[in-house]
């Protein structure tokens, strides 16, 4: 029998950053085909508002600066006044990825990731959990990524930010041992989305938004502590620091390891660097 009060997904409110497009906007449809009540918090307002409306009227749009914790309360209120209960689940999702060798990244783009990454995560948490416990009852997913648990050349930064995702989950989640409330990291692999387009990353395992869309939705079921896509690569990066460096540094080798450095497609590349950059 689970520690955690069942959440019934008919009817229920779920609250999703990053939610205009790729994994966000996935994960969105998932959960309204589930018979949720959906809010799409996005910086990119009118995107937000038109993938909503494309989702029915179960969906909001709403506009979402994660860094700025006013910004993510008046977003959270807004959802709960809009569909007329309190959040059920709120899913951490909005994320950036700048690549590129760690001594070359400027530090406002250290500063951009980790605010999105880590910050966005820490103050949705902060200002969700309380009502959550209160009720004793809640689910809150942070969207991490295996980069949490194994280290790729050129995403240096990108990796610590998700180091603390991962970190920051399993420590609250410790503490909220006997609330009824759970919290979940789910960790992707490489994923088709804009996040990683121009880069090759050629045998390393890649999904689609569905598919971690799809493990979101099931860890409300679950309310599993980790939920890696796919689910080998979760256990190969959780051995990784078991085996010697010299074996691991030649099957880096081998698998082009520093493909976000080497393999990527520059023209293709700049247009996300731009939008992260000026939004």
């Amino acid at each position: 029998m689970s520690r955690y009060p069942k959440i019934d997904l008919g009817g229920a409110l779920v609250a999703i950053t990053g939610a205009a497009r790729g994994i966000g906007l996935a994960t969105a449809k998932e959960f309204v085909a589930a018979g949720a009540r959906v809010a799409l918090g996005d910086l990119d307002d009118a995107l937000a508002k038109e993938a909503a409306a494309g989702l029915g009227a179960q969906a909001s749009g709403h506009r979402l600066d994660v860094t700025d914790k006013e910004s993510y309360a008046a977003f959270l209120a807004a959802a709960e006044e809009h569909h007329g209960r309190p959040i059920d689940v709120l899913v951490n999702n909005a994320g950036v990825m700048p690549n590129g060798p760690f001594l070359d990244q400027a530090d406002r783009i250290d500063r951009l990731t980790m605010d999105v990454n880590v910050y966005g995560v820490i103050h949705g948490m902060r200002l969700a959990l309380p009502a959550m416990i209160e009720r004793g009852q809640g689910h809150v997913v942070n969207v991490a990524s295996l980069a949490g648990k194994f280290p790729i050349k050129g995403l240096a930064v990108y990796n610590a930010s998700k180091y603390a995702v991962v970190g920051l989950t399993a420590a609250t989640r410790l503490e909220l041992e006997g609330t009824g409330v759970s919290i979940t990291a789910v960790l992707p692999s490489a994923v088709m989305t804009e996040l990683s387009s121009g880069i090759d990353y050629g045998v390393l395992p890649a999904v689609e938004p569905d598919d971690i869309a799809a493990a979101v939705v099931k860890s409300v079921r679950s309310r599993r502590a980790e939920v890696a896509v796919p689910s080998y690569v979760g256990l190969a990066a959780n051995g990784a620091p078991l085996v010697p460096e010299g074996v691991m540094r030649r099957f880096r080798h081998l698998v082009h390891d520093d493909a976000a450095i080497t393999r990527v497609d520059d023209s293709v590349r700049k247009a996300y660097l731009n939008r992260i950059e000026n939004q």
